[in-house]
């Protein structure tokens, strides 16, 4: 997963061209999941020959773990919560599609997915380093996620940091939960495999949530 994210960012947004340290960034994000799994779900699909066409990955923040966002922008999740209620936070991250792949069921399945834990308390939160295109897709899907820092440059794109509060997540929920798969909890031994496939072609979604 981790290569195939890191593969995929650049296959996007830098016409594949791999940079020098692109091992690097392969084994810093392996490094991230691997300490964050016990809190994690992975959502993959694979086509018949078992090749990735799509991942993401949803985390249950346990409060000291430092996020990704933390990390690479230096924000205190708790500061974007407005003085409102919380009752988990939650991230979501490693979000690549293969390029070339044209399946807009495919992208629907794998956000369903990860929002979902999201959506069962309307006090949850989460949050995301989304690539810029990504973003104005999800707003056009649906999708209500509030800037909350500058974007940086990361594995070849301009990356935003936005929080997406239940009251934002639950219309696009409701009207694709029918795609989401039947298991939900955080395990940190278990990855989801999607089934293999989807029926609707629609136009080329080639973005990436890191």
């Amino acid at each position: 997963m981790s290569k195939f994210v890191v593969t995929e960012n650049f296959n996007h947004h830098s016409n594949e061209i791999f940079p020098g340290n692109y091992q690097n960034d392969i084994d810093s994000v392996y490094k991230e999941e691997m300490a964050f799994l016990e809190h994690s779900k992975i959502f993959i699909s694979k086509d018949d020959q078992g090749d990735l066409l799509g991942t993401i990955r949803v985390l249950k923040w346990d409060f000291m773990s430092v996020l990704p966002i933390q990390k690479m922008f230096g924000i205190d999740p708790f500061l974007c919560t407005e003085g409102n209620d919380i009752n988990e936070i939650w991230h979501i991250g490693r979000f690549a599609i293969k390029k070339g792949v044209r399946d807009v069921n495919l992208l629907k399945k794998l956000l369903v997915s990860a929002i979902a834990p999201i959506c069962t308390h309307k006090d949850n939160i989460a949050f995301a380093e989304i690539d810029a295109k990504l973003l104005r897709v999800l707003k056009l899907m649906g999708i209500k996620a509030k800037i909350v820092g500058e974007s940086i440059e990361y594995l070849g794109s301009e990356t935003i940091p936005v929080c997406m509060s239940y009251s934002g997540l639950i219309d696009f929920y409701n009207e694709n939960k029918n795609l989401a798969l039947p298991e939900q909890g955080i395990t940190g031994s278990n990855s989801y495999k999607l089934p293999n496939k989807v029926v609707f072609n629609a136009e080329n979604r080639n973005y990436t949530l890191v």
